[in-house]
Parts: structure tokens; C-alpha cells; sequence
């Protein structure tokens, strides 16, 4: 009698872990970072992956990346035609990983590579998103109080519900990944659209360290526009406290034109130069936050109407090509 063997399963060439790092300036910390994150991923699977992202950098980081993606052929670079921001270069990141799990970490070292076996090990338990919540920040306290402030005014505005002190450091299943790849827009806020998506999520706290070397690469502006995207991404709040304000400001200049009014016909002569100018000035000034209010929603939807792509391509090294996305997508 003939039997009939059943066919083995395939065994999949995929990455099980991709890790997703934009970088920039960061020749410092190249070197300790990719021997620490490769000792890491090799204890964990064989089929691991680390996609770098370089967002234009002008230092020796490109030189630095292609040797290591020379000797390393699970190392992937992403080379942007120039700095495109830290939410884009993650982004990008996102559309080139393609492991079953993508973890995203900064690569200034301040997120420890040692500690992505607890965020695979709650993958592997389940959970679909694993967010880093810092705990404590090795950073002066202007910077401290400055995210403090920033990550419980978020919380209390936006319109989902977004871990306080939660950062871009975490993992994501390939299901969440697809998700967020799927989504236009281009003003990202990467750890916002993670906590619209939805699934299975829970936190990891764990304490951020200082940066290994080199400064930081956030200025003040940069961390405004992120706080502005983060704000103004998921949550009204802005225009609805402007609507609140002009009700409020209008509810009392109509006190005062009555107040006025009552003392223009029953007082001679009443010197009202100095009122006159601070009425005008405060009202004026209130007009003009609102405006600028609607400025920045308007500002975005302009940006995403014109449909140019998040982000240029100048060359990828270690990728597939019939697994490169179409750039920006």
C-alpha cells in the first residue's frame, strides 16, 4: 500500500525581531550600540533584524553604518536624502522592518538594548503592543519637568488614552505595524498612533539612562513641533478652548460696553484713554492666539492635501528589493 508523506511546513526566512533605530550624528555611540544590540538579538532568535535609518547625518554615522552592514548582513541601512525628522525616520523604519515583532528604540543608547528579551517575553505572552514607561530620566531638570508637564497635558487633552511618560521605546506586533503603515498622514506621532491602534497593550516601566555620548540631537524647537504633533494630532482641545475663550472674552466686553455706556450718559466727562488701550490689546491679543490656533490645524491639513511622500530614499543597504515599500507610503 502507497502512503502519502505529508509535506513539512516551511520555515519562515523572515526576521522574528526587527528593531528600528533613526539616527542622526550618532557616530559616537554606533560602535558600543551595535555590538551591544547584536549580543542581545542573538541570544534571543537567529532570525533577528536591525534597520537603521539615517536622517541625513553629517558626521561619519553613513561611513560607520556600511561597515557594519557590511560584516553584519541582518544589519540594514536606510539612507535618507536628507534630515527628515526623528517621527519620519521611525516611520520609515516601520515600512522597512519586517519582523513578526518590530521593536523601536532611539539610538543615542539611553534606551538599553538589554532590556528587549522583557519586551519579547511579553510579545511572546501575548500582548501585542509593549510600551517603555520611564520610570526615572538621568537628564537635568529642565528636561524632566519639561516631559512631565508635557506627557499630563497630553493625557488629559488628547482624545484616546495615551500612557503618561511613554516614549517611541517599544514593541510592536507585525499586526500593529501593518496597521500604522496602512495610515496616510504625515505628521506622525508615532507613540500616539500606536495607542489609537488599539490591541492587546501593556507597560514595561524602566529607568531611561543618560545619553552614552554627544549631545542630544532634540533641540527646543524640535521638541515643541513633536509637542505641537502630538497635540494637535489627537486632540480638539486647542479649539475648543479658543471657542471657550472668545465666549468668555465676549460674555465680559459686553459687560463693559453696558458699564460704559451706562457712564457715558450719566458722567459729564469720563478719561478712559488707558482702558480704551488695554481693552483693545487684550482683546486683540486673544484674537490672534485663536487664530493661530486654526493656523496650525489648517497648516496640517494643507501639508497632508498636497500628497508628496513622507520621506526621500537615496539607498538602502541589506534589503530585499522585493521587499522594499514604496517610499513614503
Amino acid at each position: 500500500m502507497k502512503t502519502t508523506k505529508t509535506p513539512k511546513k516551511a520555515v519562515s526566512r523572515l526576521p522574528e525581531i526587527s528593531v528600528v533605530i533613526p539616527v542622526f550624528n550618532e557616530q559616537e555611540t554606533l560602535d558600543p550600540l551595535v555590538e551591544r544590540l547584536v549580543a542581545v538579538l542573538s541570544r534571543i532568535t537567529k532570525r533577528y533584524q536591525i534597520v537603521f535609518v539615517n536622517d541625513g547625518s553629517r558626521d561619519k554615522t553613513l561611513e560607520l553604518l556600511l561597515q557594519h552592514a557590511a560584516t553584519n548582513t541582518n544589519l540594514c541601512v536606510i539612507d535618507f536624502s536628507r534630515n527628515f525628522g526623528h517621527q519620519t525616520a521611525v516611520a520609515a523604519g516601520l515600512t522597512y522592518a519586517t519582523g513578526d515583532a518590530v521593536m523601536v528604540m532611539d539610538g543615542d543608547l539611553q534606551d538599553p538594548p538589554e532590556l528587549i528579551p522583557d519586551f519579547v517575553q511579553k510579545w511572546r505572552e501575548g500582548y501585542e503592543v509593549v510600551y517603555a514607561v520611564r520610570a526615572e530620566r538621568k537628564e537635568n531638570i529642565f528636561k524632566r519637568t519639561a516631559y512631565k508637564m508635557f506627557y499630563r497635558a497630553l493625557h488629559a487633552l488628547a482624545d484616546i488614552d495615551i500612557p503618561l511618560d511613554s516614549g517611541d521605546f517599544g514593541l510592536m506586533d507585525r499586526r500593529v505595524v501593518a496597521v500604522i503603515n496602512r495610515m496616510p498622514e504625515r505628521n506622525r506621532f508615532v507613540r500616539g498612533l500606536r495607542s489609537w491602534v488599539g490591541f492587546r497593550q501593556t507597560g514595561l516601566p524602566y529607568n531611561r539612562d543618560a545619553r552614552f555620548a554627544g549631545d542630544s540631537k532634540y533641540s527646543l524647537a524640535k521638541l515643541m513641533k513633536l509637542a505641537f504633533d502630538g497635540l494637535l494630532s489627537f486632540s480638539t482641545a486647542p479649539l475648543k478652548i479658543a471657542t471657550a475663550i472668545g465666549f468668555i472674552v465676549s460674555f465680559f466686553s459686553f459687560i463693559g460696553i453696558l458699564f460704559y455706556l451706562y457712564l457715558f450718559f450719566t458722567t459729564p466727562r469720563v478719561p478712559g484713554f488707558t482702558t480704551l488701550i488695554i481693552i483693545l490689546l487684550f482683546i486683540g491679543g486673544v484674537q490672534l492666539i485663536t487664530v493661530g490656533i486654526l493656523g496650525e490645524y489648517v497648516g496640517r491639513i494643507y501639508d497632508e492635501s498636497k500628497h508628496r511622500p513622507m520621506f526621500v530614499v537615496r539607498e538602502t543597504i541589506n534589503v530585499q528589493r522585493d521587499s522594499e515599500p514604496i517610499h513614503g507610503k
